[in-house]
């Protein structure tokens, strides 16, 4: 934890106060892709924000994840029908936003719950970036963080990289201690005709993440206009 929190201070504090070069060499000497972090610690360095084990003898956590189960049967059902909207799309990943809307809309339907785009820090509600969904049991004020991931079933063990948390001050969305679920949503790989079989609910309270460290340039930095 104490090296998580060194590393966000260095990311967030002092790229503009450091000399470049010590800086570079105090990353890399970091050994960070050889390293996994508890992705708990990761929120709770970068956010200041808890996260909270799922309970599965717990009223409030069972209360939430039921409606997610429902909400994700419905949605499996109806995105593969032959008239789907996904069906349209030219690439998998752009159905991701229709997972996220028949997800909320489902389970707002439920009166005991709220289900909306999580604002950032500055209050802007933000579609991009982790987490997509913020549930709100009203009753007890327990909070659950929800992001919808699409999955071939043919790489649901893949050692693909699927899972991303980039923790920027500005449009970071953590703001409640909270649980912290990911549904992986299965499909059959059958472009422009997508199936979608299954579905995974992972509580991410115990998972553990790497961290990439990279050094990157967009194409406006590589060919500036003359």
């Amino acid at each position: 934890m104490k090296h998580l929190v060194f590393l966000f201070q260095l990311l967030f504090l002092l790229h503009s106060q450091a000399d470049d070069a010590a800086l570079i060499k105090q990353l890399l000497s970091e050994n960070l892709d050889n390293r996994t972090f508890a992705f708990a610690d990761v929120v709770l360095a970068s956010s200041g924000k808890k996260v909270i084990p799922l309970d599965c003898k717990n009223a409030a956590h069972l209360h939430i994840t039921r409606a997610i189960r429902i909400a994700l049967d419905q949605a499996l059902v109806t995105l593969s029908h032959e008239d789907s909207p996904v069906r349209k799309l030219r690439r998998i990943n752009e159905a991701s936003r229709y997972f996220e809307d028949a997800l909320m809309l489902s389970i707002n339907q439920n009166p005991g719950l709220r289900c909306e785009i999580p604002p950032t820090k500055k209050g802007d509600l933000q579609r991009s970036g982790y987490p997509d969904l913020k549930i709100t049991d009203r009753n007890t004020g327990l909070i659950a963080y929800l992001d919808p991931k699409l999955v071939e079933s043919k790489s649901l063990h893949s050692t693909l990289r699927t899972f991303y948390y980039e923790p920027k001050h500005g449009t970071l969305k953590i703001n409640d201690d909270a649980i912290h679920l990911l549904c992986g949503i299965e499909h059959d790989g059958k472009e422009g005709q997508w199936t979608f079989t299954r579905s995974h609910l992972v509580d991410l309270s115990t998972l553990r993440v790497r961290l990439k460290a990279e050094f990157q340039a967009s194409n406006a930095e590589l060919y500036p206009k003359k």
